[in-house]
Parts: structure tokens; C-alpha cells; sequence
């Protein structure tokens, strides 16, 4: 996948005879669809491929696109599983203080005594605070993504330190 781009959708299923696809909505921004005309597909392999929205609209929590020359379900399915995505010059830009979870995973993680924990594998929503799930060389640290805890955060040079309470390092 390219590197400079981020998905804002995932392609789940075809829909009708003329070429609709229903997708999975994947940005906490519905309304950045109002404004796209083009966007990216990139295919399960990595290939990418740029098409034009002609329309779209959604329905039940999900998006239903129609793109330029996909006129027939033969042709949409050609779409399933790919990931519809915006250049990252593109993206909703956000407060200081919040991050994309793309822009968390990978991220370097240590103490903020220089103690490495290891890297961010992936952002979990539950609902409240959300947890950094981050793979150390022998086991993984859940560490809730909460300032007073998450003391730094600089995606430049992808490193989070962390002030951990007594414990939490320890499961």
C-alpha cells in the first residue's frame, strides 16, 4: 500500500444491478464524503487504483458508492475488500492533543526513564480511554492512551513515553 494514503472506507459486499458497492465506514468523519470526487482503491495485493465517486449515500451505518465505470456487479466485485482512500495531505485535521490510530501504530514506546516497551501494534476503543496495545520483545503491554499516563506523544520521530502508574507494566 502507498504509503501516503489512509483508508476511509472498506468495501464489503456489491449491491444492485449497476455496479453500487456497500462499505464499511472507517473515518470518524462521515461528512468528509460531502467534498471527495476522487479517492483510491488499494486492493488486498497492494495495487492501487483511482476512481471517481459519481455518487453516494448512507444507509444503515455503512456507505453505498457509485464509482465512474463500475456499471455492472461484475465489474464492482472487481472492488470487494479493497479499502477506499484518501491522500494523507486529505485527511480532517485534528486538535493538537488527538492522533489518528495509523499515526499511533508503530510508534516506539518507552518509559520515561528510557526503558523500551516496545511498539504500538494496535489502537482498541472501549468505549472510554482508548488502549495501546504495544508488542514488547516477550509480551504485550495493554497502556491506556490517557495523558497523565502517555506523558509524550511525537509522531515526527514516532515515540510515546509513558509515566506508568505503579503495576500496570507488571500483567
Amino acid at each position: 500500500m502507498r504509503e501516503d494514503l489512509v483508508a476511509i472506507a472498506k468495501i464489503a459486499k456489491t449491491r444492485g444491478l449497476r455496479g453500487e458497492l456497500v462499505a464499511d465506514v472507517l473515518t470518524d468523519f462521515p461528512e468528509r464524503f460531502d467534498n471527495l470526487e476522487k479517492v483510491f482503491a488499494v486492493y488486498p495485493n497492494g495495487k492501487t487504483a483511482e476512481l471517481e465517486i459519481e455518487k453516494f449515500w448512507f444507509q444503515k451505518r455503512r456507505i453505498v458508492f457509485k464509482f465512474a465505470g463500475f456499471d455492472s456487479i461484475e465489474a464492482s466485485e472487481t472492488l470487494r475488500n479493497c479499502e477506499i482512500s484518501v491522500s494523507e495531505d486529505e485527511i480532517v485535521e485534528l486538535e493538537t492533543d488527538e492522533f489518528y490510530d495509523w499515526q499511533l501504530q508503530g510508534c516506539a514506546v518507552e518509559t520515561i526513564a528510557g526503558e523500551k516497551l516496545g511498539a504500538v501494534k494496535e489502537v482498541l476503543r472501549t468505549g472510554g480511554t482508548e488502549i495501546l496495545v504495544v508488542a514488547g520483545e516477550t509480551k504485550e503491554y495493554l497502556i491506556p492512551f490517557a495523558e497523565k499516563i502517555c506523558t509524550e506523544v511525537d509522531i515526527e520521530n514516532k515515540l510515546i513515553k509513558v509515566d506508568a502508574p505503579d503495576g500496570l507494566l507488571e500483567f
